[in-house]
């Protein structure tokens, strides 16, 4: 079958693929909650998501890819995404693969429409999942309606989010307001937030050690004024994470956010 990128031009498939390399891990994790994770041969040094995913051999990060190995996996398809990827993405297709990248979501409703992009690849019906998606999505909405908050993760530094983050997104669901309201996605904090913060949301590192994440959201409220705010901290690497589970996670989160605002 021919499909046709706008970027990466016309590409001929076996539908559906019998041996699909995944170094996105939002796709890994949607191939997987497909059903689809016999079909995986390869992933990404950061595919770790769900546990069965990392005893594939790793192929690549983000950016560094070896070569050699995905030759000798013979993929049918490589799903990538888009942004860090870019570059790679033009590469895949001159040395003949054919690559798909999954766009970075606005909103949490990419994610679902993301799944079904991934189903639709893979030659099977995704539209029961997403319905459940969906339904637990909607289910939070409007919770914390009027709630404040500041938020960073911890990236090897701070970023913080704006309007066009789906992280941001996912809060105003919520009925939540940044108090950083600006058109970026990303971007580096501008110097101590405002006054009048709720909560301050914090997602550290990932880390085995919850003491020391602890600890680390609690020196970073510190520089910033907010001892006295009340503070959320994640897990690590979990709002970040745009593949199915984020939904898993966002429920965890919201429960986490009722506790610590009294709600």
């Amino acid at each position: 079958m021919k499909v046709v990128h706008d970027c990466l031009g016309e590409m001929e498939l076996k539908v559906p693929p019998e041996r699909v390399v995944s170094l996105a891990p939002s796709v890994t994790d949607a191939l997987f909650y497909l059903g689809m994770g016999a079909r995986v041969v390869g992933r990404s040094a950061f595919c770790w998501r769900p546990p069965e995913a990392e005893k594939l051999p790793v192929v690549s990060s983000y950016t560094k890819v070896r070569w050699d190995l995905l030759e000798a996996l013979e993929p049918d398809l490589v799903f990538t995404t888009t942004a860090v990827q870019r570059d790679a993405n033009q590469e895949f297709r001159e040395r003949g693969y054919n690559v798909w990248p999954v766009p970075l979501p606005n909103t949490p409703w990419g994610i679902i429409e993301n799944l079904g992009v991934v189903a639709a690849f893979m030659g099977v019906d995704a539209s029961e999942l997403q319905a459940a998606l969906a339904a637990r999505y909607l289910r939070q909405r409007n919770r914390f309606l009027g709630l404040t908050y500041y938020f960073e993760f911890d990236l090897g530094g701070p970023i913080t989010i704006g309007r066009a983050s789906y992280v941001a997104a996912a809060l105003a669901h919520l009925g939540m307001k940044n108090v950083l309201d600006r058109p970026e996605a990303y971007f580096p904090p501008p110097g101590p937030p405002p006054a009048d913060v709720d909560l301050f949301i914090y997602e550290p590192k990932r880390i085995k050690n919850r003491e020391a994440q602890l600890a680390a959201a609690r020196g970073r409220a510190e520089e910033l004024g907010l001892s006295g705010v009340p503070l959320v901290v994640t897990g690590g690497d979990e709002l970040a994470h745009f593949g199915p589970l984020f939904f898993d996670y966002f429920e965890a989160f919201a429960d986490q956010v009722a506790r610590a605002a009294g709600r």
